[in-house]
């Protein structure tokens, strides 16, 4: 059961019972949110991302978030630092903002990523996108860069 803030603005006590959260889909991926900005006051959001084989985002930067995942399920490879790196279930990975990255599942089943960013804002950038990727045929990837600008994301080619 969700135990209530004592304001949207600071963080107090919360408890997330598993199923409870918004769930979104987007990028391929489903990702279901534990923790976003209402419950930390702005201090962090914390995901499960659920990959298909050989799913990802592309490359690209954040302005705004550090992110770090743990690696739960499946096998991942991340790049960061210009270069593949192999990540087995147990790998943990940060990534401060602004450095390229992107992940992908090198599995043939699904995997299972543990996604936190701060400060929050990412439940809002995946709800967003979400909106665009459920419509009737292929997203509007235009759409999804007007979105990824707001949010500080952008998409890049690595070097």
């Amino acid at each position: 059961m969700n135990m209530p803030l004592k304001s949207p603005t600071s963080s107090s006590p919360y408890l997330v019972t598993p199923g409870e959260g918004p769930v979104y889909h987007a990028f391929g991926e489903e990702s279901r949110f534990h923790l976003t900005g209402q419950q930390t006051g702005g201090r962090l959001t914390m995901w499960t991302a659920i990959t298909p084989p050989n799913g990802g985002p592309p490359p690209h930067r954040h302005a705004r978030e550090d992110e770090w995942f743990v690696v739960r399920k499946g096998q991942f490879e991340f790049f960061l630092n210009g270069q593949w790196h192999a990540a087995p279930p147990g790998t943990t990975v940060y990534l401060p903002r602004g450095c390229v990255h992107t992940f992908r599942n090198s599995g043939d089943r699904d995997g299972e990523l543990l996604i936190s960013t701060s400060p929050s804002g990412f439940e809002t950038y995946f709800a967003e996108c979400a909106d665009v990727f459920n419509q009737p045929g292929p997203p509007d990837m235009e759409a999804i860069a007007a979105i990824s600008d707001r949010h500080g994301i952008e998409f890049v080619q690595p070097a």
